[in-house]
């Protein structure tokens, strides 16, 4: 059967029109190209403005802290609203995960820990999918409600079981144990020594490299995974199609057999899951600790990613990718390698404005792209450094930008958010 095709039992339904394919088209040879020209181009920005750690290993490995748990939040939201269900209470599952995290990892190991992190998130799953699939609460106010019940909830069982332990209190775990990384000691090794060497390009791709082979987290790598499988599930499988299509128009699948509430449920529960992972991420790897307030938003921003990635897989890993990036370039190199990038975010808005003006014949945003952009330079060529206060805000401001003038291209689940109840095509 094609991916085409809507399979309900032994029947195969074509779908009435063909899907348009989106995205760039581009083979793998092109694809490569444009990523060693993406490091050209990191590399003209460090030797201009003199930043020396903004490609460096050690600013990457920080970004994957940082990404992973965003992409594996906005990876859950993608399963719900893929299915037609909002899913604002990612946060809320993640602090059950993070809680999870602490209690099965102290108790029996960190792998363990992991698996109660998808438990604690199956669990607040479980409660949206009972209210917005099985009661038809409004989405919003379910996911809401959920985040501060988990909140509440977190606390109340933190006080109760980790206040006892030695090494815990009313507000964090005892110590977790930690998972195990991976590293490539030779090639790691071999890169590093490149690295340090700052020659142009050269030394920029082997520290990008680098990042890839060293403390590499066995999370960080099933997170990977969990992003081919959910693009294999959910594109290249009928299971995926009916899914997809329940999202789209729940009456139209329904009137082909589809059970509209059993994707729904299916696909909040594993949306939990995922974003209960997230939370275990943050307190097996991240801090190996459950702490209380651990998320710090990351459901919230998660959801940001996923929008930016326009519902799919690979958009929202670079929308992740691009605020962790952000996040631990302020971090570690605070105003002055944020200062870096006000250079670069001036090219790319002025870039942009011209591509919205010549290709797309949007004089208004482009106009609007443009002056952004020079308002941006002129920051970077009057001053040296980035106040701290407002270093900060470098992940939030990137991806509102970004956002902003890629809004005409995205578009959200047809059916997203609106409460069905069975039988209503009948």
């Amino acid at each position: 059967m094609s991916a085409s095709d809507l399979q309900v039992g032994t029947e195969v339904v074509p779908e009435s029109t063909p899907m348009r394919k989106r995205g760039l088209n581009l083979t793998r040879l092109q694809w490569v190209g444009v990523l060693l020209a993406g490091v050209f181009v990191v590399s003209v920005l460090r030797v201009v403005t003199g930043a020396n750690d903004i490609d460096s290993s050690g600013l990457l490995i920080a970004a994957f802290g940082l990404a992973v748990p965003i992409a594996l939040a906005g990876l859950g939201g993608l399963w719900s609203e893929r299915a037609g269900v909002v899913n604002i209470g990612l946060e809320g599952m993640m602090i059950l995960g993070t809680w999870g995290a602490g209690f099965l990892g102290y108790h029996l190991g960190p792998w363990w820990g992991l698996v109660g992190a998808v438990i604690g998130g199956v669990v607040g799953g479980l409660v949206h999918a009972v209210a917005t699939v099985t009661f038809g609460v409004d989405h919003i106010v379910s996911g809401v409600a959920l985040n501060i019940v988990a909140l509440g909830f977190a606390k109340y069982l933190s006080v109760r079981f980790f206040s006892p332990l030695p090494g815990g209190g009313p507000t964090q775990s005892p110590p977790l144990p930690e998972l195990p990384t991976v590293t490539i000691p030779g090639l790691s090794d071999a890169l590093g020594t490149l690295e340090r060497q700052r020659l142009f390009f050269v030394s920029d791709l082997a520290g990008i490299l680098r990042a890839f082979v060293t403390n590499v987290s066995v999370v960080t790598i099933l997170a990977v995974l969990l992003f081919v499988l959910t693009y294999f599930l959910l594109w290249r499988t009928a299971f995926g199609l009916r899914l997809r299509s329940v999202g789209e128009s729940p009456v139209a699948s329904e009137s082909l057999g589809v059970n509209v509430l059993r994707y729904k449920f299916v696909a909040v529960l594993i949306s939990g899951g995922l974003a209960g992972l997230g939370g275990g991420f943050l307190a097996l790897v991240a801090a190996n600790v459950f702490r209380d307030g651990q998320t710090g938003g990351r459901g919230y921003i998660g959801l940001a990613a996923m929008i930016f990635g326009n519902w799919r897989p690979g958009g929202l890993l670079a929308g992740s990718a691009l605020f962790g990036y952000t996040d631990a370039a302020q971090l570690r190199g605070g105003g002055t390698t944020v200062h870096a990038f006000l250079l670069l975010l001036a090219v790319l808005l002025i870039a942009i404005g011209v591509w919205q003006i010549v290709r797309k014949g949007r004089k208004v945003q482009g106009i609007l792209a443009i002056v952004v952009g020079a308002l941006v330079g002129t920051w970077y060529a009057l001053t040296d450094i980035v106040p701290p206060e407002l270093s900060g805000t470098t992940p939030y401001v990137t991806t509102l930008l970004v956002l902003a003038f890629a809004s005409q291209r995205l578009r959200m689940p047809a059916a997203d958010g609106q409460v069905y109840r069975k039988g209503e095509g009948h």
